[in-house]
């Protein structure tokens, strides 16, 4: 067989696995998505998702699932992608997420996760 051949195989088998490597969010992200997860199960609050409101437990791992999914394919660099495209929204229905706390007014849970994210970098 053919040198070049061989050689030309085993580059593209090992280009080809190369892009199967899943690299892990940067560590600050993790750092600040599993601190944004950890506040949104502490906080008693209730989430709305597509029909049904859910305690703060059920919607921490709905949502560490999410994102488990996506840092599994490469989808989140940032916590605001993390917030964006896990956090803002129903992937199945489309219907935006909401937060409220003790019986006060529900609010977009994209901007409940961006209040917190802005105080916890200013902290």
């Amino acid at each position: 067989m053919n040198i070049r051949l061989i050689m030309g195989s085993v580059l593209m088998l090992g280009l080809l696995l190369a892009s199967c490597v899943r690299a892990e969010p940067p560590t600050n992200v993790q750092i600040e998505v599993n601190f944004l997860l950890g506040y949104l199960e502490g906080s008693r609050c209730e989430f709305y998702r597509n029909g049904t409101w859910y305690d703060s437990k059920m919607a921490q791992a709905h949502l560490r699932d999410k994102y488990n999914y996506l840092a599994a394919r490469n989808l989140v660099d940032t916590t605001q992608e993390f917030i964006e495209r896990a956090a803002t929204e129903s992937s199945f229905s489309g219907q935006p997420y909401q937060v409220r706390c003790n019986g006060g007014a529900a609010m977009s849970s994209k901007q409940w996760l961006l209040d917190e994210f802005s105080r916890f970098r200013a902290f």
